[in-house]
């Protein structure tokens, strides 16, 4: 694909000056303006889900209760909902009663901020701020909700902070702190989950198991160990104890929630909350499925062999006689992140081709593979001491069809190019919709977003060098990067996302993972290759669909 969609190893670049906003969505953008300049939502009624009604249509939510047709609807729809919520009840069982209680508890102490807050502001000259109007919807203290409610509501404020074709970008923004370390699970605890995976004595399988995690998240928790018999070095990660019932248990209430919601507001039924929320339960309950991840990980190195591509990349082979739901053994592999150039340098004499490979492989994978890394950021993006890539952590795939992929490939040439008119086709292809778009306006706001996006994708690749090297741990410092990748990468389509939704366009989860996929493909090549075109150069093979009558329907 001969396109030059990365100018001097950027991603989005423009030349022009940002023209006047004359269209009739000037007050959309300078609402936007507003919100990045003073970090606060645009509406005091503005709700979570307020952007799947936008989606929708225009008109006013009506009160279901509010006809007597809808009045009918609901008493029709009235038995189904009871026999859900109480389906999902039996499901729960008394994990249900104790999760129930600390949400209570989480809510009353979030709850008490909020009004000493309230209190402080109200005797100000100021007045209450538009986020404290909210309440606790507002982000922040919704996000502080999440996180005394523990584990799953962490989990789900990664999802939130990682999903911005799905929430607003005041949530998104807000929810990126979930991202941070989360306190690790005492040793004693491991080990019991260890005996009980494992079946037998733990020093039957482990010559050693080091007792300090390298890395906790809100879900597992990886240690270092030795097998015993082959001496191979290996990493174990284990799923934290009563994750599984607590993670059903506050499932199961979203779910509720969200059916009664869509019970109340016909507006969010037509936007899909509770698919939005099945998707959301089928994506966590396969990051702790550990079995689906060894999948993932024995997919992607099956695709490596039948590439010949073994001796330029690998993944961690998993053990199996040791692995289970909740025990993943892996081996271990020795590298440093692609942000950490001095490291990368005293490793391979040309950054730029380790680069290279990298991309190659991934790209390979989008059709190549069952499915494809969708979490390539430096914590899981590694340069091995053998000169290898290393690709860590396979608890987020993606699955692309080739029509997606064919409608992407226009939309990153339409980047290159400058052409927003086709720039809008391939969103509109790839976008769901029921509503008829006005292709020329959606081309015109795009411009107006893509020449003003530059000031914000400049990155300051030498502070998050910094951050890598200066730290104490390497699970530290992945940690801090992790923070940096996800705040900056997911404000770079953000708009583009708010855009087009303001047209009725709603995107598969594919393309906010492809998209931030690229994003940080291109923080690595502004880092290793800053004279490189990322799309464009010869040496990177794109997987291209151009003959097929998906991207045909473009032209």
């Amino acid at each position: 694909m001969a396109v030059s969609a990365i100018r001097g190893g950027r991603l989005f670049h423009h030349h022009h000056h940002r023209p006047q906003l004359l269209s009739p969505s000037d007050n959309f953008l300078r609402r936007r303006k507003q919100q990045l300049n003073c970090g606060g939502v645009s509406n005091p009624n503005f709700t979570l889900f307020a952007r799947y009604s936008q989606a929708q249509g225009q008109g006013h939510t009506q009160d279901r209760f509010s006809s007597p047709s809808r009045l009918q609807d609901s008493i029709e729809g009235l038995p189904k909902l009871v026999e859900d919520i109480v389906q999902t009840s039996i499901t729960t069982g008394p994990r249900g009663a104790l999760r129930l209680a600390q949400g209570v508890q989480a809510f009353l102490g979030v709850g008490s901020e909020w009004l000493a807050d309230v209190s402080k502001s109200t005797n100000s000259s100021v007045g209450l701020p538009t986020q404290m109007q909210l309440g606790l919807l507002s982000p922040v203290y919704l996000r502080r909700l999440f996180e005394r409610m523990g584990a799953t509501y962490i989990k789900l404020g990664q999802f939130i902070a990682s999903a911005p074709t799905l929430f607003p970008p005041e949530y998104v923004q807000e929810f990126q702190s979930c991202f941070d370390r989360t306190p690790a699970v005492p040793f004693e605890d491991i080990q019991k989950i260890l005996r009980e995976e494992l079946g037998r004595p733990i020093d039957s399988v482990y010559e050693y198991v080091d007792p300090t995690p390298l890395a906790s998240a809100s879900i597992a928790q990886v240690h270092g160990a030795r097998l015993r018999g082959s001496q191979d070095d290996v990493v174990i990660k284990v799923l934290k104890p009563g994750i599984e019932d607590v993670l059903v248990a506050d499932l199961n209430f979203v779910y509720i929630v969200a059916r009664i919601l869509e019970f109340l507001n016909p507006e969010l039924s037509r936007a899909s909350l509770v698919d939005v929320v099945k998707d959301i339960r089928v994506s966590m309950l396969e990051e702790v499925d550990f079995y689906k991840e060894a999948a993932n990980i024995e997919s992607f190195r099956r695709y490596l062999e039948a590439m010949g591509l073994t001796r330029q990349a690998t993944a961690p082979k998993v053990y199996q006689h040791c692995s289970t739901r909740r025990l993943l053994t892996m081996q271990r592999l020795y590298g440093v992140p692609l942000t950490d150039l001095d490291s990368i340098s005293s490793l391979v004499s040309s950054p730029e081709a380790s680069l290279i490979t990298a991309l190659n492989v991934w790209f390979g994978s989008l059709l190549g593979c069952e499915s494809f890394h969708a979490d390539v950021h430096a914590g899981n993006l590694w340069l091995l001491r053998d000169g290898r890539i290393g690709f860590l952590d396979f608890g987020i795939v993606g699955r692309i069809s080739p029509k997606t992929w064919a409608a992407m490939e226009i939309f990153l040439a339409s980047i290159a190019a400058e052409e927003y008119d086709s720039m809008a086709s391939s969103l509109i292809e790839m976008g769901a919709t029921d509503k008829d778009i006005d292709t020329k306006a959606f081309a015109r706001d795009l411009e107006k977003i893509f020449s003003s996006i530059q000031a914000r994708t400049d990155l300051d690749t030498e502070i998050v060098v910094a951050t890598a090297r200066g730290t104490t741990t390497d699970a530290t410092a992945i940690s801090a990067n992790l923070v940096v990748d996800e705040r900056q990468m997911n404000a770079l389509f953000l708009d583009v996302v708010r855009v087009s939704e303001s047209y009725g366009l709603r995107f598969p989860r594919e393309f906010a993972l492809l998209m931030k996929q690229l994003l940080y493909f291109d923080r690595y090549t502004r880092l290793l290759a800053p004279n490189m075109n990322m799309l464009q150069d010869q040496r990177i093979s794109i997987v291209s669909n151009r003959r097929s009558k998906y991207r045909d329907s473009f032209k």
